[in-house]
């Protein structure tokens, strides 16, 4: 089975720690972003998610990050882990950014 507790990285960088799963499949951690349209400094921030857990180990997951300490912003991953040919845990993940605008005509631009 996949175990998302731990430390990953991706493509640009980025780089997540998983805390621990739950017995239900929730988790916690942090995410470590190397991608940012933010002026402040990138910062550490907050992740909250569950994980389907599945018997055959090719589990669904989907995960909140707040990045509260330096952006308006909020996003959500939905992912799946898949073990690799070498044997390697490998999470596919989709997302969404969703920041903030100032009015609601502004909307349309407001999540990537």
């Amino acid at each position: 089975p996949c175990h998302l507790a731990g430390w990953w990285e991706n493509d640009l960088g980025s780089k997540m720690q998983v805390f621990k799963v739950d017995n239900d499949g929730t988790f916690s951690g942090e995410y470590y972003t190397a991608v940012s349209s933010a002026k402040k400094p990138i910062q550490p921030s907050p992740l909250i998610g569950f994980q389907h857990l599945d018997e055959d180990g090719n589990c669904t997951f989907g995960f909140t990050v707040n990045w509260k300490k330096f952006s308006d912003s909020t996003a959500v991953f939905v992912g799946q882990c898949f073990n690799g040919d070498d044997g390697k845990e490998v999470l596919h993940t989709s997302w969404l950014l969703r920041e903030k605008v100032d009015s609601e005509p502004d909307d349309w631009k407001a999540t990537r």
